[in-house]
């Protein structure tokens, strides 16, 4: 328990977990209070998800590269699923749809370019191993089209049952893609994605702890995510957000702001392999594992299945987000004002969405 202290002590980010008994306490004392759960809940978030963050990649270490690898995949983005899955059980599906495309597009746009950006404040010119990075978008490329098809297909197929039979199948396919772009990077052709060593080894907590941290914080999460979700509607009415635009932009900055920290720390020790493998490597695992895995799941949890058939405009983001990332990490190298271009870029979509929020759509 005194690496955890430590831990705590060390990372302010983590003295937020004082709001997570509050949270907890305030949804049985004032359960109508919308707004303040919505924020408390948001504050709460934040640091569980550090923790969690912090707690798999012990795990990680010790299991070695294709275990940690996989723990990696499958746990990188738990906050997010655990967020998503709560508002799946409730039948959000526009906000479960909007905290998907949001969380590649923060991923891959913000992440990235802030990574660049504050990078290349420090380094003049930056370089990093372009193989990952094309690994990443290649997969993410994939993906998109995969969330294209239904959509595109939309006005000719007539029925929802046709579209979710294309969606469960989109989802397999996308989720044995996903296992083999493990299998290539993480096995058959690992040298090729091998970084350069820093000699910065950090110590990692014992695996006993690591793994009890990993279960009492999924619980956490899983708790406060509940007080999200129901009391998203409403404080987004009071803010004058749309739940796409709350799916979109606040879950997906929330969800992802542990990986963030890690990122752009990486990138001022000019260990820029860090930032593109975490910021694109999480928009692929949330592309080609996280939305099929919802999409399975909502035939056992969700009120009715949901499909793969995103509004245009969240396929539309996505796609050039997909586009940037495979142009910009093609070189290789990258300056702070590259950094910048793909921080505009994710303003734009952020903006256009809180003032022209998308229409409902239907159950799915």
């Amino acid at each position: 328990m005194q690496s955890l202290f430590k831990e705590i002590r060390r990372n302010p980010l983590l003295w937020l977990l004082a709001v997570v008994p509050i949270v907890l306490v305030s949804e049985r004392a004032m359960p109508e209070a919308h707004t303040v759960l919505f924020v408390l809940a948001v504050l709460a978030i934040v640091p569980l998800a550090a923790l969690l963050s912090h707690a798999t990649e012990a795990v990680a270490v010790k299991t070695g590269d294709a275990v940690g690898g996989l723990l990696n995949a499958t746990l990188g983005n738990l906050t997010e699923l655990i967020i998503a899955v709560t508002a799946l059980h409730a039948g959000q599906y526009l906000l479960v749809k909007a905290s998907i495309a949001g969380a590649i597009v923060t991923n891959a746009l913000f992440m990235l370019g802030a990574s660049f950006l504050l990078g290349g404040l420090r380094y003049h010119v930056q370089e990093y191993n372009r193989a990952g990075g094309r690994l990443y978008s290649a997969l993410l490329l994939m993906a998109t089209v995969a969330l294209l098809a239904p959509s595109a297909v939309a006005d000719l197929v007539h029925g929802e049952v046709l579209t979710q039979k294309l969606s469960v199948g989109l989802a397999v396919l996308l989720i044995v893609a996903y296992g083999l772009g493990l299998v290539f990077s993480l096995h058959t052709h690992k040298e090729i994605f091998a970084s350069e060593e820093h000699g910065e080894a950090e110590a990692h907590w014992p695996i006993g702890l690591a793994v009890g941290t990993l279960l009492v914080v999924t619980v956490l999460v899983a708790l406060v995510s509940e007080i999200f979700v129901e009391s998203v509607q409403k404080a987004a009415e009071t803010f004058g957000m749309s739940p796409a635009f709350v799916g979109f932009i606040i879950v997906s900055l929330v969800g992802a702001a542990a990986e963030m920290a890690v990122a752009f720390s990486a990138a001022r020790k000019n260990r820029l392999d860090m930032s593109v493998s975490i910021a694109l490597g999480s928009a692929s695992q949330i592309a080609l594992f996280v939305a099929p895995v919802l999409v399975l799941l909502s035939y056992v949890v969700g009120p009715a299945p949901m499909n793969l058939q995103f509004w245009p405009g969240s396929v539309s983001m996505v796609m050039i987000s997909a586009v940037m990332a495979t142009f910009i990490t093609n070189s290789g190298r990258s300056a702070w004002f590259i950094g910048v271009l793909l921080v505009f870029i994710y303003a734009i979509f952020a903006m256009t969405l809180y003032l022209v929020p998308p229409a409902v759509q239907g159950p799915g």
